[in-house]
């Protein structure tokens, strides 16, 4: 990220002001907030693991707040920890705030403690570090390298495996140059990768998974019985027909429909008593419901009378007629026990408590997969969540044939490893998030392609995939985030990465297939950060040169822009010039093209100074030095207004063209504004849908900007039927939209700052930099 307000983990973040404003000092009311949050939670919450987890969470803002006073801690910096350098990966929790612990620190994991136990070496990481550079300690990662059989969670885990290539490979000063950068540390970071099965041979490249299925067995395996569902099974399979045999012991004393008052038969004296004592067995087995415990129950009723007589008590006239009523009720609602409609209903409570529940077959899935490797997909997703088979019936009790519930499903579904089409056809991703989630999978083959050797090859694919696991911090000051080629042990191999044509080729193309899915995947949604930030490190493998902007954060934007934001928005000048989507907007493009001619001509700061101004003027944010949230998320509107978000770039240089025309995409983000426009009605904070409905204009603008005269015409003629299936609120606040392009497209344009103009057309943008927003009306 190169903006002062980067930030891509999808976090909420506190307020940030301009330049020159002690960050800690802004920052401190959002920790106190989560603080308190973390700690409501942890004393009110009735599941216990909640609580578990909120009371971590206090321990982690406690330590933020303690660390932001004594200074070992500071807001906004890319070192925020005193005493780590950069590269080392450090403990991020929500809004980008670092903790002061390392990710790699913190006890030794079970894999350093085995390593420990074999090598017999006390259990400390400086013991560990010190045998890795021994003679047997290089053998044993050599063979781990040969063999590829490491998983590495943290990019730290890669650094000890890379002196050990580099000292294999004759290296050895490139390999104590990187010791000596490492030594400090070994105390307190994990540099030991774990030990893994080896990969299958000849996998292929392009396939990708959501989740391993070591985090699917996980789980499936956290699954728990419901409660009210195992209470429910309980009383249709136990309770109820205790119940009707109560009442058909009940039923023999009746005559002429009234229960017999007076002493009972010696005989229906012994079969109560044995009916009492089944009660007494079932209780103390049967503990999930306990309705029959409930005085205003029939059952109830009906035993503690049954108690009554058994132990010599008469009924009185109250408790008798309590039975008359207990037994005409039971027999009115369901019939008697043994009539057809009575077993019946029996029949099928007892089929619905026979159901298996989906813990039960959660437990049954977990067990399919125990077999494969936990740290990759399976191509057989599907295989492992068939229907019961005859021989789990045997060893489990379930009914065959019983289907595995879908959710259950759904989740295995998480493990599939297949082609990115493939897994978004079968819904595994269903969104741009997730996409951007398992983008780094085929990014690090791409990124890696260009070290010739295998075994390095693997290890930085490897240690790449870690490296994104790395979250964001908060940022201030036009600071970008730790990058990919400034860890030491990357830095260390570089020399060995040959940027060759075919590299760039492979670049090339999964650049261009990745960002038509992305383009054309989810219409009118962001493209998120950290799909921005792949798309970035592939065009750098690519050979390329491409301004890549992020969507930046209002409540910390301060109010400046780097240099290539203006780059951007002339490239997206040029595209666009003379459309439908530069006059929707009011780009001039020659001002743009010399804003972004100051930049290139080594004026970057001057040049991005300049943009930023426009954008201030053009959202109407002119003669302040301190910017509220609202102001800040308008002028950030203006520069996606004028650099598209990366639209452009990805329908010029990268060359993304939808097989079947722009106009579909410009249909498909005019249905995500509809939608977003019908859930504006009644929502008591709809400024982030209104923010997201512009967003989605602004993609039906650009899409209908590359389209055809003929096409643009026959998606706007469409779009009055589209409108018409939504509900009439969302009806009447579109209706200002579409008069406001259709203005446009006719020549016509819009009043002072986008506002009402002939037939009440408006330009639509998602934020206002004072007063509301007149969605909102």
């Amino acid at each position: 990220m190169d903006n002062d307000s980067s930030r891509d983990d999808g976090h909420d973040a506190p307020l940030s002001g301009p330049s020159g404003r002690e960050p800690a000092d802004v920052h401190r009311p959002y920790p106190l907030g989560q603080l308190a949050t973390a700690f409501t939670t942890a004393l009110t919450h009735h599941d216990p693991r909640v609580r578990a987890r909120a009371e971590d969470r206090v321990a982690r803002w406690r330590k933020i707040l303690t660390g932001m006073a004594d200074g070992t801690l500071t807001v906004g910096s890319r070192t925020p920890v005193a005493g780590l350098p950069a590269w080392v990966t450090p403990e991020v929790v929500r809004g980008g705030f670092a903790t002061g612990t390392p990710a790699a620190g913190g006890p030794l994991l079970s894999h350093e403690t085995e390593a420990a136990r074999r090598a017999g070496l006390p259990a400390e990481r400086r013991a560990l570090f010190a045998y890795a550079l021994t003679t047997a300690g290089l053998a044993e990662l050599t063979d781990l390298l040969a063999s590829g059989a490491y998983g590495i969670d943290l990019p730290e885990e890669a650094a000890l495996l890379t002196v050990a290539w580099l000292a294999d490979h004759g290296e050895t000063a490139a390999a104590l140059e990187l010791l000596d950068v490492l030594e400090p540390f070994a105390d307190r970071l994990r540099f030991l990768p774990r030990r893994v099965p080896a990969p299958p041979s000849g996998a292929n490249s392009g396939i990708v998974f959501r989740w391993t299925v070591g985090e699917v067995r996980e789980r499936l395996r956290e699954r728990r019985p419901h409660a009210d569902v195992e209470a429910m099974n309980e009383a249709l399979s136990v309770w109820n027909p205790f119940a009707d045999d109560l009442l058909d012991h009940w039923l023999k004393t009746v005559r002429d429909g009234r229960v017999l008052a007076g002493t009972p038969a010696p005989e229906w004296k012994e079969q109560a008593t044995a009916l009492l004592e089944r009660y007494r067995a079932l209780a103390a087995e049967h503990t999930l419901c306990g309705k029959h415990r409930r005085p205003k129950e029939n059952a109830f009723i009906l035993r503690t009378a049954l108690e009554d007589l058994v132990h010599g008590r008469d009924l009185d006239a109250r408790r008798h007629g309590m039975v008359q009523h207990a037994v005409e009720s039971m027999v009115r609602r369901r019939g008697a026990p043994g009539t057809p409609e009575h077993s019946a209903l029996r029949a099928h409570q007892a089929a619905d408590a026979g159901r298996p529940t989906h813990h039960a077959l959660a437990e049954l899935v977990a067990g399919r997969l125990a077999d494969l490797p936990a740290d990759t997909g399976t191509s057989q997703a599907d295989s492992f969540t068939v229907p019961v088979t005859p021989a789990e019936h045997a060893t489990t009790g379930l009914p065959v044939s019983a289907d595995v519930p879908e959710p259950i499903a759904r989740l295995v579904r998480r493990a599939l490893a297949a082609d990115v089409p493939t897994l978004i056809g079968a819904g595994v991703v269903p969104s741009a998030e997730v996409l951007a989630a398992l983008v780094p999978q085929l990014v690090a083959t791409g990124t890696a392609a260009g070290y010739p050797d295998p075994q390095l090859r693997r290890l930085m694919a490897a240690a790449y995939g870690a490296f994104r696991n790395r979250r964001s911090l908060l940022l201030v000051n036009l600071q970008h985030q730790v990058r990919f080629e400034e860890l030491p042990w990357v830095r260390a191999v570089e020399r060995h990465r040959q940027a060759t044509d075919p590299v760039r080729a492979t670049a090339r193309r999964t650049l261009a297939d990745l960002g038509e899915l992305a383009l054309l995947g989810w219409p009118g949604t962001v493209l998120p950060n950290p799909l921005v930030s792949e798309l970035a490190t592939l065009t750098r493998t690519a050979g390329l040169t491409l301004p890549w902007t992020e969507e930046l954060a209002a409540d910390i934007f301060m109010g400046t822009f780097t240099s290539k934001f203006p780059v951007a928005a002339r490239m997206a000048a040029e595209l666009l010039d003379g459309t439908l989507y530069a006059a929707y907007y009011g780009i001039d493009r020659a001002a743009v093209a010399d804003i972004a001619q100051e930049a290139a001509d080594g004026k970057g700061p001057s040049g991005a100074s300049q943009f930023a101004a426009l954008c201030h003027e053009r959202a109407g944010v002119v003669g302040t030095t301190w910017l509220s949230v609202a102001q800040g998320g308008a002028v950030i509107e203006q520069a996606q207004i004028l650099t598209t978000h990366n639209l452009a770039l990805l329908a010029g240089p990268v060359g993304v063209t939808p097989p079947s025309g722009w106009a579909a995409p410009a249909r498909g983000a005019f249905a995500t504004t509809c939608r977003l426009a019908a859930r504006i009605h009644g929502n008591p904070r709809p400024l982030t849908t209104i923010k997201d409905m512009a967003y989605a204009w602004r993609q039906v603008l650009f899409y209908l900007s590359m389209a055809t005269s003929d096409e643009r015409g026959a998606v706007l003629e469409q779009f009055d039927d589209d409108v018409a299936r939504y509900p009439d609120h969302a009806r009447v606040r579109l209706a200002p939209v579409l008069a406001g392009v259709r203005l446009v497209r006719a020549g016509g344009d819009f009043g002072p700052g986008g506002g009402p103009a002939h037939g009440g057309a408006r330009r639509l943008v998602g934020w206002t930099p004072a007063g509301r927003h007149w969605l909102q009306g």
